[in-house]
């Protein structure tokens, strides 16, 4: 009886397949030891360290800083544009008006010489009625005659300073389609360096967060020991300074009381005078300024921000020196030129420190070493030794 069983197909008998299955396992075997070579030939980034992070993260803040006083300065530029393109915009119209207002003066003297046909004097004597309409009529035709020259002149004046100001208005507009540019550049940098920033710190474990805020705590503890060895200094020349006063003040009177016809006791003390007049306008403008800008204590720093409900750092300084009466630039690198420069032991409250090379940042004196600032991103407008950055000098801005 014959087996119904499917026979078993064999598998590779023929020399010819086996060569072939050899080829295909020896190609598999080479792949995969590729894939093994390439993969320790690119080996995985080490970590960053916390300090390495705390550094990156500082550097890019700063960085945001500089692109944030690129942002202020060429807002403040493209205000200043826009003005001037309203202003000539709206001359440009009046002047247009009055060219209009000229055309039409010109269509009613072409009018009149239309309907009168431009007669002759010969014609005008023959058609006049009497010798005496005739004089009248010609007198008149004068008359009108230099009119209609000095409306032309009018008319030609008008439209070539309407073509100047229009002329001047497109270059204007070109400028702050440009500082427009600058402007949106700006802020997409400042937007880009405070990504990264975020995206740093984001990484950070919950030990890492924790070193890095032990870095910061050890920071401002250094920062506050040279503030108090600044304010400890400058108490010490103060003291000296009272005492060298009342030595003078009192050698003044008895030289005074001594001969009283000399202009020895008068000068010296006109001339103490006069210096305390000066310091007292400018620490009552200080006293202002700082009044405001420690009202704006807890307020959150906001890069571009003028207040009255955030601040960036030359935004605050710029504001609280305005309510004192004193007007300054938006920027740091400008307003780092809006005064006496200061060294920094003869700093007095509501002077102008400025930090980095780069100039960045600014904050305002209080005393004993510190300052009141708005920070940075993430922070609030706090008070802070200026040792808690690299100093690049002082300002005393009235």
């Amino acid at each position: 009886m014959a087996s119904h069983r499917k026979p078993r197909t064999r598998i590779l008998t023929s020399p010819g397949s086996r060569r072939t299955a050899a080829g295909l396992t020896t190609a598999a075997l080479a792949s995969v030891t590729l894939l093994s070579q390439t993969a320790e030939a690119a080996p995985r980034q080490p970590r960053q360290s916390v300090e390495e992070v705390k550094q990156k993260v500082d550097d890019l803040y700063r960085q945001a800083e500089v692109a944030t006083q690129k942002y202020n300065g060429a807002k403040e530029q493209a205000d200043r544009q826009r003005g001037t393109v309203d202003r000539l915009l709206d001359e440009s119209a009046r002047r247009t008006q009055k060219m209009n207002d000229a055309r039409r003066e010109l269509g009613v003297y072409a009018s009149a010489q239309y309907r009168t046909g431009g007669l002759s004097p010969t014609a005008q004597l023959l058609l006049a009625q009497n010798p005496q309409q005739f004089a009248d009529r010609s007198h008149l035709m004068d008359r009108l005659t230099g009119r209609q020259q000095q409306a032309v002149t009018d008319y030609q004046e008008q439209q070539a300073q309407a073509v100047r100001q229009r002329a001047d208005a497109s270059r204007s507009l070109e400028r702050l389609t440009e500082t427009q540019a600058s402007l949106k550049e700006a802020k997409k940098d400042v937007q880009d360096k405070l990504a990264e920033a975020r995206e740093l710190l984001s990484r950070l474990t919950a030990q890492e967060k924790a070193r890095l805020a032990e870095l910061e705590r050890k920071k401002e503890a250094e920062a506050k020991r040279k503030a108090e060895e600044l304010a400890r200094k400058q108490a010490e020349k103060e003291r000296k300074e009272r005492a060298d006063r009342e030595r003078h003040d009192g050698s003044g009177q008895d030289t005074g009381s001594g001969s009283p016809g000399s202009g020895t006791g008068e000068g010296s003390g006109g001339g103490t005078g006069g210096g305390s007049v000066d310091d007292g306008s400018y620490a009552t403008k200080a006293a202002k300024a700082l009044a405001f800008a420690r009202a704006q204590a807890g307020k959150p720093y906001v890069w571009g921000a003028t207040g009255p409900n955030s601040y960036d750092c030359s935004g605050l300084t710029q504001a609280a020196w305005k309510a004192a009466g004193v007007s300054l630039p938006r920027t740091t690198w400008d307003q780092v030129k809006a005064g006496d420069r200061v060294a920094t032991k003869d700093l007095k409250p509501g002077d102008l420190v400025f930090f980095y090379n780069d100039i960045s940042h600014v904050g305002m004196y209080i005393g004993d070493g510190k300052m009141i600032h708005a920070p940075k991103p993430g922070a609030s407008v706090r008070v802070e030794s200026i040792y808690y950055m690299p100093i690049y000098g002082s300002v005393r801005p009235a």
